[in-house]
């Protein structure tokens, strides 16, 4: 009974432990930091998306600080806390920052090009004296946040032609991105709003 009572407790432990493994529309992340509000906030930002995330096959380390600009490489996204801890605000955000890992581990250099023919920016990757919405990258980004979760509340939903989530109607957007990543059709499925 003692045996039985320490491994129990062993495997609690070792839970609490752990960092928190999260499968939100098929994504497979840990939180390296956070508190659990926050975690929520971006576990329901995922699910917001009607993408699927399991298309990348790779586990992405999540990390919420303080003063942190959102940024993504590959394998890692960093959200600001404040931002986060704004809620549905920051849900395109969050979004948007996973679509680069899409980009990390789901795009070559002949799918890029497909995707900037259609989405215009002047590189895919920064260049010096280059704007954030000059970069193709950031324009796939946003439109993918934005064609899969079209809410009023996504911060990346286009409100001028010039934005960089406005270069594609979603519709088409998800047809190319469909043929470029080799994959039948992204099923629809409902989302919340």
């Amino acid at each position: 009974m003692a045996l039985r009572l320490r491994i129990v407790l062993l495997a609690a432990a070792l839970a609490l432990l752990a960092p928190g493994l999260a499968h939100a529309s098929g994504g497979t992340y840990v939180f390296a930091d956070g508190t659990p509000q926050e975690q929520a906030q971006v576990r329901a930002a995922l699910d917001a998306s009607s993408f699927d995330w399991s298309l990348v096959p790779q586990t992405i380390t999540i990390h919420i600080d303080r003063g942190h600009d959102s940024d993504a490489t590959p394998g890692n996204i960093w959200l600001d806390a404040d931002l986060v801890d704004s809620g549905q605000f920051a849900w395109g955000v969050v979004q948007h920052e996973y679509a680069h890992q899409v980009d990390f581990f789901l795009l070559d250099d002949a799918k890029r090009a497909q995707l900037q023919a259609a989405l215009g920016g002047s590189s895919w990757w920064s260049q010096p004296g280059e704007q954030h919405a000059q970069l193709t990258s950031e324009r796939f980004a946003s439109t993918l946040a934005w064609s899969f979760w079209q809410s009023k509340a996504n911060s990346m939903r286009p409100t001028s032609a010039g934005d960089e989530s406005a270069a594609l109607p979603p519709v088409q957007f998800k047809a190319l991105l469909a043929r470029v990543l080799g994959v039948t059709a992204f099923a629809s499925r409902s989302v919340r709003r």
